[in-house]
């Protein structure tokens, strides 16, 4: 008799496999997970790249201007009184952005093209985001002023 006479009919019993088959299952994964982290990272990395943008104060963009010359910074601070100039139908507005206490006194000149934020008015305390221009000014694309707490102390 052959073999196949010694098995009944219907018989599903699973033939042994080799031992290549659990170690071509254990490269696919090694694989698989190699490849999402290199995307995961690829992801990030040009994500975090384009967005990223120093946050500086007025005092500590003044004290090293030549390195953020060029670079995307947020620079926070208060509109001086008498310094904001604008121009309703260019939507161009000039103004001046001064450290507040208690950091060291610095001055920067800011220019901005836009809808600026209803609070935006001098005296307002601002961050400004845009980039740092080699004659010193920043040239912002974008204001956010804070809003006076109606919880702070009298």
């Amino acid at each position: 008799m052959s073999s196949a006479d010694d098995q009944p009919a219907g018989d599903t019993r699973a033939k042994p496999q080799s031992a290549e088959m659990p170690r071509r299952g254990a490269w696919k994964i090694v694989i698989s997970v190699v490849v999402v982290s290199v995307a995961l990272g690829g992801l990030l990395w040009a994500s975090t790249r384009e967005g990223a943008e120093y946050y500086k104060y007025v005092d500590e963009v003044l004290a090293d201007a030549a390195r953020y010359q060029g670079k995307r910074l947020r620079v926070h601070g208060d509109v001086v009184e008498g310094s904001l100039e604008s121009d309703q139908a260019s939507l161009r507005y000039r103004f001046k952005i001064a450290s507040r206490a208690p950091r060291p006194p610095g001055v920067i000149s800011a220019e901005f093209h836009g809808i600026p934020p209803d609070t935006f008015k001098a005296g307002a305390e601002v961050i400004a985001a845009g980039v740092l221009a080699s004659d010193g000014h920043l040239q912002a694309d974008k204001i956010e002023t804070k809003c006076p707490s109606k919880y702070e102390a009298k």
